[in-house]
């Protein structure tokens, strides 16, 4: 059985940017490295990857591209 999946919508530029980071590194995609990174942020669970300023910031920055309200 298959993994259900979602989509996330990431700006353009920075699909770009991935793309060129990924580019002869294993990786086959975008979506691929994404994937792993974000399991990677959660293998450690209680620890805090971001400071309150940070996540301060990050919401800011979201609510500011119109991602949240």
């Amino acid at each position: 059985m298959v993994p259900a999946e979602r989509t996330v919508h990431i700006p353009e530029e920075t699909a770009v940017g991935l793309e060129a980071r990924i580019r002869g590194s294993g990786f086959q995609s975008v979506d691929a490295f994404v994937a792993f990174v974000l399991a990677r942020l959660l293998e450690t669970p209680g620890e805090v990857p971001f400071s309150e300023e940070d996540e301060r910031r990050l919401k800011e920055r979201l609510r500011s591209l119109g991602y949240i309200d």
